[in-house]
């Protein structure tokens, strides 16, 4: 089963035409928490992310993310987005690469300028991803917690235009923000990205 980073990831790329969302570093930050918060790890408390539990989750990403968390201070939720997003991009950009589920493609345009993107080696790879988080945006709530996670992420990260093409069936600004926002983490990607837009 892929983890919210790749699935993340892999809609991201093939959303984008080959090249990463704006705030996808954001979303992977975000990604790595929930998934963090899906083993019972980390949780707020009050303002503030604490850990819950430090035990190892057995997978090397999300444990050394882990042990930052706990070997600092608590810190708000989207002061925590930031410096968890730190390296993601490349680490997750190269597995994908590595197991082959995106392709690296480099080319040059005016002799100068190198353009790379990643493609996706299979076009259904997010198939199950995309068929779930349409499900359920259409009924306005997730059947599972993986879900809605990436459903809020992709809403926090602006994907949805992309994911949902069709206006018709699109869900509203007002309903890609509530979705965005139903779990604080996902708010928390979205107030990093209002900050960053400011500079």
């Amino acid at each position: 089963m892929p983890t919210l980073l790749e699935e993340l990831a892999l809609i991201s790329h093939e959303s984008t035409n080959g090249r990463a969302s704006t705030h996808l570093d954001l979303g992977l930050g975000g990604a790595v928490l929930y998934e963090l918060v899906l083993a019972g790890r980390i949780g707020l408390d009050g303002k503030k992310v604490r850990v819950l539990d430090p035990t190892p989750t057995g997978d090397p990403l999300l444990d050394s993310r882990l042990a930052a968390i706990a070997a600092d201070k608590p810190c708000s939720p989207h002061a925590l987005v930031k410096e968890t997003k730190k390296g993601l991009l490349p680490t997750v950009r190269d597995g994908l690469v590595a197991s082959g589920a995106l392709l690296h493609e480099s080319t040059k345009s005016l002799g100068i300028f190198t353009d790379i993107r990643y493609r996706s080696s299979d076009r259904n790879a997010t198939a199950d991803a995309r068929t779930r988080l349409a499900s359920a945006a259409r009924n306005g709530r997730a059947f599972d917690e993986r879900t809605q996670a990436l459903l809020s992420l992709v809403a926090a990260i602006r994907l949805e235009n992309s994911l949902f093409p069709d206006r018709r069936t699109r869900p509203s600004r007002k309903e890609i923000r509530a979705l965005a926002e139903a779990h604080w983490i996902g708010t928390a990607i979205r107030r990093a990205i209002a900050n960053r837009d400011r500079l």
